[in-house]
């Protein structure tokens, strides 16, 4: 009886660490987003010059970046055992597989962009400098829209699943996550000003997490699959 007690006390507390990592990700996520693109030119087929007086923002937003990557792990880690042996073997395995890579190539990204800034404002050359921005632009652009988006869509889609299969969340919400992780997975790459849509996957964490810390103040335990 103790052990079905602390059991049922797990699963009832266990959602509000991670609708707090989730909160802490969509926010920090979100500003850094925000700032990037806020400094960033419409279009960005230019030398770079923009660098030099919007460099310092971007560079602020780069440097949330990993902060919000150890929020998003911790939000992984925390709904997994949430679900505890309701969790979806299969789908799981997608979701774990899909949120890690999200998270290296959000790193990877940030690396990158971060160090071209650097290289391309302490260069006094301006032909090198320029040189420096176009090749690390394109290459994160290529992460960004191919492949970094794609994986959040992915996690959307297998997040959304396995909380409605468990019946922690309810089917409209799931619903609302499937839609957006569409956008994201066939919104048409390389369009400068469809990268706003970027935006979308903070938003749903954060809708995500802030349902899971009602009911977690409610007292709603995760019901079985079966």
């Amino acid at each position: 009886m103790q052990q079905e007690n602390q059991l049922t006390h797990h699963h009832v507390t266990a959602p509000k660490p991670a609708a707090i990592a989730g909160i802490v990700f969509s926010i920090l996520l979100t500003i850094s987003l925000v700032l990037m693109l806020r400094s960033m030119p419409t279009d960005l087929r230019d030398n770079g010059m923009w660098l030099i007086s919007n460099g310092k923002a971007l560079l602020l937003g780069l440097n949330l970046v990993p902060f919000a990557g150890i929020a998003f792990l911790w939000f992984i880690g925390v709904v997994r055992d949430w679900l505890g042996s309701n969790e979806d073997q299969f789908i799981s395995t997608v979701f774990l597989g899909s949120g890690l890579l999200f998270v290296a190539m959000m790193f990877v990204l940030s690396a990158i962009a971060g160090s071209t800034i650097f290289l391309y404002i302490h260069q006094a050359d301006r032909s090198i400098a320029s040189t420096y921005y176009t090749f690390g632009q394109t290459i994160t652009n290529e992460i960004l829209n191919a492949y970094m988006l794609k994986m959040a869509g992915v996690f959307m889609i297998s997040t959304s699943t396995l909380l409605n299969r468990t019946r922690s969340i309810p089917k409209a919400l799931a619903l609302v996550g499937y839609v957006l992780a569409a956008i994201l997975l066939f919104r048409i790459s390389h369009v400068d000003h469809l990268i706003w849509i970027a935006l979308v996957f903070p938003l749903w964490v954060l809708l995500i997490s802030v349902y899971m810390l009602m009911q977690n103040y409610r007292g709603t335990s995760v019901p079985s699959r079966f």
